[in-house]
């Protein structure tokens, strides 16, 4: 399977038809092989249009939900970005490319230890990954210039608010188990939040201490 087609017949057939675009996400899309995200009895379909399981009932997200979600941030260049839930590190990967530093956390060790040996087999430099518990956030690196969070959870934990930095935006899904609202909640000056609703989602579940407690279905 030739992979670098495969993976631009994705961008353009899933990414940009969808209303896609960011020439920087574009690009990152096209950079980044999702094949080595994923185990490889499921690489023949790395780049459709669905999500795939990792293992640990967790899954890859869909790639337009990855496009979407990451061009929602407004990237320029130069931020430091917190990611909730690193799973297979392929959204990890894509915003490596886009920023200049990307934290995130894992709470599931054995994800974590294959995200970062597919990391470093790309030479990804600028990544810090923590096992731990995402819905409190990384404090000692706050505030950030964006949030995303890659699972659902019942509410938005007011750590990610307190963690953002003034301008700065938090991309999450909010919502029941089953289904989800994309948010876009953006701190502003006077220390207020604005909020807009995305589009309809539907994520495994944001476990821990402010999320949900256990990933019973």
């Amino acid at each position: 399977m030739d992979y670098a087609v495969a993976r631009r017949r994705m961008v353009e057939s899933q990414i940009v038809r969808r209303n896609i675009t960011d020439k920087a996400v574009l690009d990152a899309l096209l950079r980044t092989p999702r094949h080595l995200f994923v185990d490889e009895g499921f690489r023949p379909h790395a780049y459709s249009d669905a999500s795939l399981p990792i293992g640990e009932k967790q899954t890859i997200s869909q790639p337009f939900m990855v496009a979407a979600m990451t061009a929602a941030l407004g990237l320029r260049g130069g931020e430091r970005i917190l990611e909730i839930g690193t799973g297979s590190g392929y959204q990890t990967a894509i915003l490596s490319l886009l920023v200049s530093r990307v934290y995130t956390i894992e709470r599931i060790s054995s994800l974590a230890s294959r995200a970062r040996r597919v990391f470093d087999q790309l030479r990804l430099t600028n990544v810090n990954l923590k096992v731990g518990d995402g819905t409190v956030g990384w404090k000692d690196h706050a505030p950030f210039d964006g949030i995303i969070v890659t699972a659902g959870g019942p509410d938005v934990p007011t750590e990610f608010l307190d963690q953002l930095a003034v301008g700065a935006p938090l991309v999450v899904p909010v919502g029941p188990r089953d289904q989800q609202k994309l948010l876009r909640i953006v701190r502003t000056e006077d220390g207020t939040f604005s909020r807009e609703e995305l589009m309809d989602c539907r994520f495994v579940p944001l476990i821990g201490e402010k999320g949900w407690l256990n990933d019973n279905a």
